[in-house]
């Protein structure tokens, strides 16, 4: 069964948990979310998206 979850997902659960165990402060949670959300915005996108996209392709393909 191949289950399938988003990044951005995966990173809000590790943004919530960083919130929840006091690693974070809100100040900084917001203004990481901010920080994604303009760099989405930016020249920046095209290849942070095909890094990640090339890490999640390169990740199943590891042999133990």
């Amino acid at each position: 069964m191949v289950l399938t979850v988003s990044l951005v997902l995966l990173f809000g659960l590790a943004l919530a948990f960083l919130l929840k165990t006091g690693a974070l402060g809100p100040g900084s949670a917001f203004t990481a979310v901010i920080f994604g959300f303009l760099l989405a915005g930016t020249g920046a996108y095209g290849p942070v998206n095909g890094l990640l996209t090339a890490l999640a392709q390169a990740v199943p393909g590891i042999d133990p």
